[in-house]
């Protein structure tokens, strides 16, 4: 089922680390049409879109309060109770990263520091395909409440009733969304990023999707909104060795090929005789999975790759750069203090990246398709802006005055001089004796 590859030379890491590519022609001129036309007509094109992709029609695009109570009653006691567990875990991870900007004083009477300030409306988008993502919301709104966002807009598709899954609205309220509206897609994105009758433009958005969701996303931050990172379909690679349990290893592939048909899963190790049982364990758990079709066809483009030592091993993982990495082998904390890319990491034989999914408390919001290079995943400061100040007093015009007009002076931008020689020449002459 997963092809290995037993010792690759470094030259060929590149080709065997490919994620699925697909031809994204069509799929771009198709989201360009539809977010124009959102932008256009408004809700009018939401609601054909949504007749035309989700299969109903809506005589409102917002989530009633009546909708958000008949919700309470339709979600088990069991799962609110595991839903708000998960609320308080996320929180205190996010609580804890508040910033404190400190005053710093870089010369006497120069006076510099920043401060947080949240971004005034952000804007969620929650899937509902192939499974009802409730967690999302509180990965997502969780952070944002904390940060002080004034007004955070959910958008989620409905099913054929006009009706969102009770799970992802009884998270909306725990979390603190402040509106919900029925709407799924490209058209979702297109009405946070512009604005319609119904649903505000936010600054920011938010969150996971498929293919044409994510390339809306990308399309709408070239000139109009703000968004969380680039990503494209989920992954995981686990590393491990001939102490890793075999059900375990199996257990995190399929966790995470279960995910989409177009998710990847890699398995590296260092351990010959690990592979034919992880092998073996993958077809037997698989067998037993709902969604054994989608997870079959995921691991039909991912891989086992068998290296030399562990040097090899965190070399390869840095230059993949995975969404999420588990290292369950015996030395993980050696191994973890080699991590440069990545964008969650799970350590040992106990963490599963399922507990990261919902309820450890870190966020699962995370840069995919080697993007963990240069991004790291949702947090705190994902809502917030850093807005720096500096204050001068007539000690400071002293301390930096004259380099100001030098550095002004040889870039030949007069009037910059100028704002600080006439300051200069003020002080100057109003000094007391």
């Amino acid at each position: 089922m997963l092809t290995t590859i037993k010792y690759p030379q470094p030259n060929e890491w590149e080709a065997l680390l490919k994620r699925p590519v697909k031809d994204a022609t069509q799929l771009n001129e198709t989201v360009a049409r539809v977010l124009r036309d959102v932008r256009q007509r408004g809700d009018e094109a939401v609601r054909d879109y949504e007749a035309q992709f989700d299969h109903v029609e809506l005589s409102s695009l917002a989530v009633s309060e009546s909708e958000m109570q008949e919700a309470e009653t339709l979600v088990s006691d069991e799962l609110k109770q595991a839903l708000l567990l998960a609320h308080k875990n996320i929180h205190t991870f996010h609580s804890a990263q508040k910033f404190k900007g400190e005053p710093c004083q870089v010369a006497p009477g120069v006076t510099c520091w920043q401060r947080a300030i949240p971004i005034e409306r952000v804007g969620l988008y929650i899937p509902g395909g192939t499974a009802p993502l409730f967690s999302t919301v509180l990965m997502l709104a969780t952070p944002a409440k904390i940060a002080g966002c004034q007004e955070i807009v959910l958008c989620t598709p409905p099913d054929r009733k006009g009706k969102v899954h009770p799970a992802i609205l009884v998270a909306a309220r725990i979390a603190g969304v402040s509106r919900v509206f029925k709407i799924g897609g490209v058209q979702a994105i297109g009405a946070m990023a512009y604005g319609t009758e119904s649903v505000p433009k936010v600054f920011k958005i938010f969150g996971p999707g498929n293919q044409y969701v994510m390339c809306a996303k990308q399309q709408v931050s070239l000139h109009d909104v703000a968004i969380d990172m680039p990503a494209g379909p989920s992954e995981v690679e686990v590393v491990a060795d001939g102490s890793s349990h075999p059900a375990f290893v199996a257990s995190d592939l399929l966790s995470q090929a279960e995910h989409g048909t177009d998710s990847q899963v890699l398995l590296v190790t260092t351990s010959e005789t690990l592979i034919p049982q992880v092998q073996a364990e993958v077809d037997r758990q698989l067998a037993l999975l709902p969604r054994k079709e989608i997870a079959r066809q995921a691991l039909e483009h991912s891989k086992i790759v068998l290296l030399k030592d562990d040097e090899e091993v965190m070399q390869l993982t840095n230059q993949y750069a995975p969404e999420h990495l588990i290292i369950e082998t015996q030395n993980y904390r050696e191994l973890a203090a080699k991590v440069v890319n990545a964008g969650s990491v799970f350590l040992g034989s106990f963490t599963p990246e399922s507990a990261g999914d919902y309820a450890s408390g870190t966020n699962h919001t995370l840069p995919t398709n080697g993007y963990a290079v240069a991004y790291n995943g949702v947090n705190l400061d994902s809502y917030q802006r850093k807005v720096t100040f500096q204050e001068l007093t007539p000690e400071g015009i002293g301390s930096i005055g004259h380099a100001v007009e030098l550095m002004a002076e040889g870039e030949q931008l007069e009037a910059h001089r100028r704002a600080m020689s006439l300051r200069i020449d003020y002080i100057g002459k109003n000094k007391k004796p």
